[in-house]
């Protein structure tokens, strides 16, 4: 097949041919022989078969005498038959029967006389409560069959069964070579435009929880050469290479290049997103595969395109995925280009399992974290419509699911603490929360998506928080208004405050960089009233309409030397050691609907917010007031 430069090859495709390429040039399962009781979880190279018999002698099944059947002929209750010393073995479970004995009688059905006889009430069968030779294994009988999973019972059958080595499929090794000259090792304080390399440690774990083994490279600068001389030895030592970046069409990005020049490139560019510039190549036998520097991107890539490799290799069924039909909370965007891969939180409200698509940045790993599944929006496909149904590939439990806080509203970092101490407290339940802003909860708990949905909105009329606004969203009531917390917004600035900064209307100073929460948020809300109040024009603002999704996304602008100042709370600058100028104490409460209220989720919920250790947490995170958490405020 030719090689085309960024071709676009269906997914299903390019795995089947890849597949078909490296069986073509010998790529397969290697064996080992090992201690059989080291093998568990190993897979079987062939056939095993017993060497002995298990048992290989005659053993007393039970604890009693052994005695020649044919003398306890005619024992009955009524005429009960007494056995002499030699005419009975005394024995344990386990034990060799007697040449002259063919059957054993439990102690529990004798009587011992005080001369040393016994006597029987009942006739021993022959044979009874003898275990045979080969009762459980038969010498030369097959213990387990090819390509068979070791289990801990099986490890038992074959040394019962005399077999103490076995042939196994060796793990295969993956080697994979970071590269990059921005890439360092882990670090607690990169310098701007370090990259911290992190992408062999995940990489690593997957393909070890898969059954391989894995060996991460040195880091290898953006030099030809050198990358080169590293494919070509780690395709030496190792089953599979993994390269590392350098799979785009970047001006240092050597890595087709390089493999061309090792072996072949079979296709450069995958119909999937992320991951897209994956490059599937060889060097004979061996597996290269160039994988995107972005997290994301590589997590996906091998899970589609190394894992079936692995697979194949230890001959081991693939697992097969589960799937779950979900409700979309928010739309789902995809070109037609691509098959592509979407990663969602997930949780059960009513009987409806909702999913709300997390950030599709191919850098944010910590979506693929926080993902309890994937949809995958097949290539031709313009994406999916808010509230439509769609199968989700799982991620998790699905029991989880079911145990799960649907939170969707306002961002606050007072949620992950909910979230943490709910479960520290209940073991069961766990909480989901999407941050789409005070009017995007309302909205998800309109449509019936969310058990909750925090949200702080300010009536600029009235001067009040959160009320007017359930009262003309739910007319009709069908919700409760629980109180949380006070919390102090303000103006998050560099420390030391360097372009002094003193007070709102400083915003529109020139040379200030503002960073803004995106509309719809409770903070937006505020912001704009400020600026109305202030008679600032948002569009001399520089930067006023830059959005982001949290406070401490915020806060991490500002720190980073993006931006100069941005509203948010206090915690959120106290977290990044950012100065504050105080704006105005605002409400931040929960709103919950009568459908949910008595579910254990909500109610475990309430049980946190009202408790102590609830108010002593935040009240150390500063920047809060609490007073009655969890105590329902009257819609009146």
């Amino acid at each position: 097949m030719g090689f085309e430069y960024l071709t676009n090859i269906p997914l299903a495709k390019a795995r089947e041919d890849y597949l078909k390429l490296l069986e073509a040039n010998g790529y397969g399962p290697r064996t080992e022989v090992i201690p059989t009781w080291d093998a568990c979880g190993r897979v079987t190279a062939h056939a095993v078969y017993a060497h002995i018999c298990a048992p290989h002698y005659a053993a007393s099944a039970m604890d009693g005498v052994a005695v020649n059947a044919k003398d306890t002929f005619g024992a009955t209750e009524t005429t009960p038959i007494t056995l002499k010393a030699g005419q009975f073995t005394v024995l344990d479970t386990g034990d060799p029967i007697p040449e002259a004995c063919d059957a054993v009688i439990m102690v529990e059905d004798i009587v011992k006389n005080e001369d040393g006889t016994i006597t029987i009430h009942d006739a021993a069968a022959p044979w009874q409560h003898i275990r045979q030779i080969g009762e459980d294994i038969c010498a030369g009988e097959m213990i387990l069959g090819s390509h068979m999973t070791v289990s801990p019972s099986a490890i038992g059958a074959m040394i019962a069964g005399g077999v103490l080595e076995i042939e196994v499929i060796r793990k295969p090794l993956v080697g994979i070579i970071p590269t990059g000259d921005e890439i360092i090792p882990p670090c607690t304080d990169p310098k701007p435009g370090d990259i911290l390399e992190f992408n062999g440690s995940i990489f690593s774990a997957m393909v070890r929880s898969w059954g391989a083994e894995a060996k991460v490279y040195p880091i290898v600068p953006d030099k030809f050469d050198q990358i080169k001389a590293m494919v070509a030895r780690a395709a030496e030592e190792c089953d599979l290479v993994i390269l590392n970046a350098g799979s785009s069409a970047g001006r240092e990005d050597f890595s087709a290049r390089v493999i061309r020049e090792l072996g072949q490139v079979l296709y450069h560019g995958i119909a999937m997103k992320p991951g897209k510039p994956a490059i599937l190549g060889c060097q004979g036998a061996t597996p290269i595969l160039g994988v995107p520097g972005y997290p994301v991107s590589g997590i996906i890539v091998i899970e589609q395109l190394l894992k079936p490799l692995v697979d194949h290799w230890l001959k081991a069924p693939a697992e097969l995925p589960r799937y779950a039909k979900a409700v979309l909370t928010r739309p789902v965007v995809s070109g037609l280009k691509y098959q592509e891969f979407v990663r969602v939180r997930m949780g059960y409200v009513g009987d409806r399992l909702m999913a709300s698509p997390l950030s599709r940045g191919s850098g944010v790993v910590s979506s693929f974290m926080k993902a309890d599944g994937i949809v995958e929006v097949p290539q031709g496909m313009e994406g999916y419509e808010a509230g439509e149904e769609v199968s989700v590939r799982l991620l998790c439990n699905p029991d989880k699911l079911s145990n799960t806080l649907v939170v969707i509203g306002s961002h606050d970092p007072l949620l992950d603490e909910l979230a943490d101490m709910m479960h520290l407290e209940n073991g069961s339940v766990y909480m989901s929360s999407a941050h789409v802003g005070s009017m995007g909860g309302i909205m998800a708990l309109r449509r019936g998506e969310a058990h909750a949905a925090g949200c702080h909105l300010l009536d600029t009329a009235t001067g009040k928080y959160n009320l007017s606004f359930i009262k003309k969203y739910f007319p009709k009531g069908g919700v409760k208004l629980i109180s949380c917390v006070g919390r102090q917004q303000g103006l998050m600035v560099a420390k030391g405050n360097p372009l002094d900064i003193q007070n709102f209307a400083d915003i529109a100073k020139p040379g200030v960089r503002y960073v803004n929460r995106q509309k719809g948020s409770g903070t937006r809300i505020l912001t704009d009233y400020l600026c109305r109040q202030e008679n600032l024009d948002t569009a001399a603002i520089y930067g006023y309409d830059r959005e982001e999704l949290t406070h401490t996304s915020v806060a991490a602008q500002i720190v980073s030397g993006s931006a100069d100042a941005g509203m948010g709370i206090y915690s959120a600058a106290k977290l990044y050691d950012l100065d504050f100028i105080p704006i105005c104490i605002e409400e931040y409460d929960l709103i919950i609907p009568d459908h949910a209220w008595d579910t254990p989720q909500v109610q475990q919920l309430l049980a946190t917010l009202r408790s102590e250790a609830f108010k002593e947490k935040i009240s150390s995170l500063g920047g809060y007031t609490v007073e009655n958490p969890g105590e329902l405020i009257s819609l009146d």
